[in-house]
């Protein structure tokens, strides 16, 4: 059943259920993109496991989410029982080997794994505006934060950086308005309260240093299996729109840093997005067409992108497109959006005269679905009745002290355990505030001293020959002075420094790509 250069996902069965052919992944298109689709409780955790086991087997590595916590058992020896004998069997594995994968856990958190962390710089304004849920009027006052920044050479790393420069730009809202666009006091204070939001639903946990580093999610054993990396995701899952804004930065950050490869004989990474109506639920358009563009060329960087959901209307039909190896477990048609699902699903596939899809994909037991992979000069294959192959690690979880063992021995111990806080906006702006404060106090005094020296008694005088001011009444000597210029006030002359401090560094601008994330 194992063939080089191929990925084994089960054997499909005739019309009367007698075996017929073994049901392959071929490895040289892997990097054309998946969908696994099914209701809940019909497989498809399983199917990501055994593709997973795959990839990894042939030498590539894997990052996928771990949302209902039971993936872990991906990294432990697999049990014999009596279900997976049985399957086996049927399917005509021989011989059915049980093995463990080279896992590397991650945890936002830090509980169930590495941290894992990037900074604002990097994540950019359309994630962050993504994540914020922000109008449009937010969006822009975000994009005015992140030019400024960049160009400023201010790092933004973690949220109390990014409160620092709001809290500027608040302050100085005309003024900037006249470089860079109208900045709204309001849009200001509402980013400012959704910051908190953020804070309070631990997305402080997620921005800092040390940044994940793409190398690290891309790493081989000395034995030549891809590392699987699993994000715990079961506690993220309380904030969705965090976990999706994640998964959608570090496939921004793949796209971004990895080069052009074209069509490898085997992907450089395979990328499963389980729980894919996340990234899409009320996603603006300018997002979804972004995606879809990323996930179209990340291609040619040899990235597969797997997406798993329940439904395949939850994935927009542009990006639905560009998905060419199909595993549909059952789906459910009780009410009109799970028909139209169905026929949906159904429509997608090429054609097997033996059977109805439509008929089928509701009728599918459990650890069954309907496979069409790429094949030949890449044309879908014949949909297929297949029954998935048993995985050969465990099915089910780790015990957490199985899971802190792996963690120990893990290739990346000690690189992200620590948070690094070094000077970013935060610092930069206080100091160029408290140093333009310092110079502003300086040449007041010595306006003062040089205004006490002037008023002096000592001097010689002539009427009519400049020095009329002084013998004219005290009320009028007072307007005349005041008449003249009006000295800033140590904020004013702070927060002008920093202004032209940040206008003027034009030359430090940064690239930002096409989700909004640095071009390095």
């Amino acid at each position: 059943m194992l063939q080089e250069g191929k990925i084994y996902i089960g054997t499909s069965r005739k019309p009367d259920d007698s075996i017929n052919k073994g049901e392959y992944l071929e490895l040289k298109f892997g990097n054309r993109h998946g969908l696994i689709t099914g209701a809940t409780g019909t497989g498809k955790t399983v199917t990501l496991q055994i593709l997973a086991e795959g990839f990894s087997n042939a030498g590539v590595p894997v990052f996928c989410a771990d949302v209902k916590g039971d993936l872990s058992g991906i990294g432990a020896m697999g049990e014999s029982k009596d279900f997976l004998l049985k399957r086996a069997e049927q399917i005509g594995l021989e011989p059915y080997d049980f093995q463990e994968f080279p896992v590397i856990f991650w945890d936002l958190y830090g509980e169930k794994g590495h941290r894992v962390r990037t900074t604002i710089s990097e994540m950019g304004p359309l994630l962050l505006s993504r994540l914020m849920n922000a109008s449009d009027a937010q969006e822009g006052v975000l994009n005015i934060a992140f030019k400024i920044a960049d160009e400023g050479g201010l790092p933004l790393l973690d949220l109390k950086d990014m409160r620092a420069l709001l809290n500027y730009m608040g302050e100085n809202a005309g003024e900037l308005s006249n470089q860079f666009g109208f900045i709204s006091k309001a849009s200001v204070g509402s980013i400012q309260r959704e910051l908190l939001i953020l804070e309070q639903q631990g997305a402080e946990h997620f921005f800092g240093e040390p940044a994940l580093k793409i190398t690290d999610i891309m790493r081989t054993t000395n034995d030549g299996r891809g590392a699987i990396s699993v994000l715990a995701a079961d506690k993220l899952m309380m904030n969705p729109r965090l976990y999706a804004t994640f998964l959608l930065w570090l496939l921004s950050e793949l796209f971004e840093e990895l080069p052009e490869v074209g069509d490898p004989d085997k992907p450089k990474l395979v990328f499963f997005f389980d729980e894919a109506h996340l990234l899409f639920n009320d996603a603006p358009k300018v997002l979804v067409e972004r995606v879809e563009q990323v996930v179209r060329l990340i291609r040619s960087k040899g990235v597969g992108v797997y997406f798993v959901t329940q439904n395949p209307l939850d994935v927009p039909e542009a990006v639905l497109a560009q998905l060419g190896n199909r595993v549909q477990h059952a789906l459910r048609a009780y009410s009109p959006r799970e028909q139209k699902a169905v026929k949906t699903a159904a429509d997608t596939f090429r054609p097997n005269p033996d059977f109805n899809c439509a008929d089928v994909i509701t009728n599918l037991g459990t650890g069954e679905a309907l496979v069409s992979t790429l094949e030949g000069k890449g044309s879908p294959s014949i949909v297929e009745r297949t029954l998935v192959r048993p995985p050969a690690s465990r099915l089910g979880p780790l015990t957490e002290a199985e899971r802190q063992h792996v963690i120990s021995l893990s290739p990346v111990r000690g690189l992200y355990d620590e948070d690094f806080d070094r000077e970013s906006a935060y610092e930069m702006l206080a100091k160029r505030a408290a140093k333009a404060a310092e110079q502003a106090e300086t040449a007041q005094r010595a306006e003062e001293r040089a205004s006490e020296e002037t008023s002096g008694g000592g001097r010689w005088t002539l009427p009519g020959f400049g020095d009329d001011a002084a013998e004219a009444p005290s009320g009028k000597r007072a307007r005349t002075r005041s008449s003249g210029y009006q000295r800033e006030t140590i904020v004013e002359a702070a927060m002008k420094s920093v202004a032209r401090t940040v206008a003027t560094q034009v030359g430090r601008a940064l690239v930002r790509g096409i989700l909004g994330s640095l071009k390095r």
